[in-house]
C-alpha cells in the first residue's frame, strides 16, 4: 500500500476521473474511471466495464487523469 496514493484517493471528490493502480496476484492492474465512493477500507471506481471495488490496502499508485477524448463517429460504409 502506498500511503500517498491512499491519501490522494481518500481526499478526492466523488465524480473525479482518476486512475488507480492496484496489486493483484501476479502483478498490477489499473482502473481508469470516475471515483464513485470511498470509505475507510475501499473505494469504488466506475470504469467503462462497470463498477470496480478496490481495497485501499491494495492501492500502489493513484492520480487524476484528463477527461476521455470524444468518441469518433462511426465510419461510413464503403461500397
Amino acid at each position: 500500500m502506498s500511503a500517498d496514493a491512499v491519501r490522494f484517493v481518500s481526499g478526492t471528490l466523488p465524480g473525479t476521473r482518476i486512475v488507480v493502480r492496484r496489486r493483484i496476484e501476479g502483478g498490477f492492474t489499473d482502473a481508469v474511471g470516475y471515483l464513485r465512493s470511498v470509505d475507510d477500507a475501499s473505494c469504488v471506481v466506475e470504469t467503462r466495464r462497470g463498477l470496480v471495488t478496490i481495497l485501499l490496502a491494495d492501492i500502489a499508485l493513484a492520480k487524476n487523469v484528463p477527461p476521455p477524448p470524444p468518441r469518433r463517429a462511426p465510419r461510413a460504409g464503403t461500397e
